[in-house]
């Protein structure tokens, strides 16, 4: 299977110049432990809320005038749908969102904002919704993480931690990075290994919708039906399996897949919005989680960087983690 190299993903670089956040890495002093310290790389602070924005715009950008014409399909849990919203806004292509009845209302009401038509279905018929509507309206389809071109979107998340850890003279030891479809650590440990081979990159999702671990671990996708995975409080991270393509790339470029608990997530949650002042939807907070709960499962010296992947939280739950 063909890899992204650091080509493709700086080809992608330029096409998301003056439309994606350069997002900062915020230093967290209240995390060092004396022997590891941390960064964190909000991409809450994405337009959208979230790093989808960046493999979502970048598969639109590479459609054909033909494809563009046809408009795009795409199943989404909510926060890819919202970034192909948006995106399909900024280059006139037409979005159709199929999304699971248990989607986080705040993200629903997000992709109809953006101009994007809206079905939902049960969270088991997704697929088959999705493959439907193409299939009778002649849709492009857009999938949220199986795709080389959002792959390599989201691979610039990992070039700008080099260029940033860079600028600041510094080598991180470890790389966090959320686990769901496996779009964004495909992306981030694929652009990482290239530029610091010796980097440790771990995953990170929760233990009620631990498929991706139990894939890296078996050394073959293993799929979790919606029933287990939708027990999680991070609607984000509530996908069956990895893709087929990002699969390829964790077991190329990632070196371990840790899992962090329902209470984790959710103190995280809140220490995030009192410590560092950051938004954190529950999946974006999966891997400071793992940093503050996990440390015996990752390396016990250096500089760690924490990816908060995204920032698309209902008000009232925020209100009721917070308060915890």
């Amino acid at each position: 299977m063909t890899l992204l190299d650091l080509d493709d993903i700086h080809a992608a670089a330029r096409r998301l110049k003056n439309v994606t956040l350069r997002t900062p890495l915020l230093p967290s002093p209240w995390a060092d432990d004396g022997s590891r310290t941390l960064l964190l790389k909000p991409e809450d602070l994405q337009v959208t809320g979230s790093f989808k924005l960046r493999g979502a715009y970048n598969r639109l950008a590479a459609l054909s005038p033909e494809e563009r014409e046809r408009g795009v399909v795409a199943q989404s849990s909510g926060n890819h749908g919202k970034a192909l919203a948006y995106a399909g806004r900024l280059l006139g292509v037409e979005i159709t969102v199929v999304v699971p009845g248990t989607a986080a209302q705040v993200k629903v009401d997000a992709i109809r904002r953006h101009g994007a038509l809206v079905r939902e279905v049960p969270p088991a018929e997704l697929a088959e919704a999705t493959r439907a509507l193409a299939d009778e309206y002649g849709y492009v389809v857009v999938p949220p993480f199986d795709d080389l071109g959002i792959i390599a979107g989201q691979g610039t998340v990992g070039l700008e931690i080099f260029e940033q850890t860079a600028q600041m003279d510094r080598v991180p030891q470890t790389v966090l990075v959320p686990v769901s479809g496996g779009g964004l650590i495909s992306g981030v440990a694929a652009a990482l290994k290239h530029l610091l081979p010796d980097v440790r990159v771990v995953g990170v999702e929760p233990e009620l919708a631990a498929d991706a671990r139990e894939s890296f671990h078996s050394g073959h996708r293993v799929s979790w039906p919606t029933e287990l995975t939708g027990r999680t409080i991070a609607d984000g991270m509530r996908s069956s399996s990895v893709g087929t393509i990002p699969f390829a790339h964790i077991q190329a470029f990632v070196d371990d897949i840790v899992t962090v608990s329902e209470d984790e997530i959710r103190d995280t949650v809140a220490v995030l919005a009192g410590e560092s002042r950051i938004v954190a939807e529950p999946s974006g907070a999966v891997a400071v989680a793992a940093y503050l709960h996990r440390s015996n499962e990752l390396p016990p010296r250096g500089l760690h960087v924490c990816v908060v992947s995204g920032g698309n939280i209902d008000g009232h739950l925020l209100s009721r983690l917070v308060a915890r």
